[in-house]
């Protein structure tokens, strides 16, 4: 059976809730680290805010695609 993959996006309810704060802030806090590339970010909010693989993967792959488009 093929594996389908999720909007990002969809995550974002679920990491509200379990880390506290609106994804916009976390988008803020990802855009003003440091860090450029993705697995670095994911990473950093997995040692420094207790993110899970899945949520600091979603959240920084939907960062880095708007921060593209612009």
């Amino acid at each position: 059976m093929a594996r389908t993959m999720k909007d990002p996006a969809s995550y974002f309810p679920a990491i509200e809730e379990k880390y506290g704060r609106p994804v916009a802030e976390w988008k803020d806090l990802i855009r003003s680290s440091p860090l450029t590339k993705h697995m670095e970010l994911v990473s950093w909010l997995k040692t420094e805010h207790g993110f899970g693989h899945g949520h600091a993967y979603a959240l920084v792959a939907h960062t880095l695609a708007e921060d593209s488009e612009r």
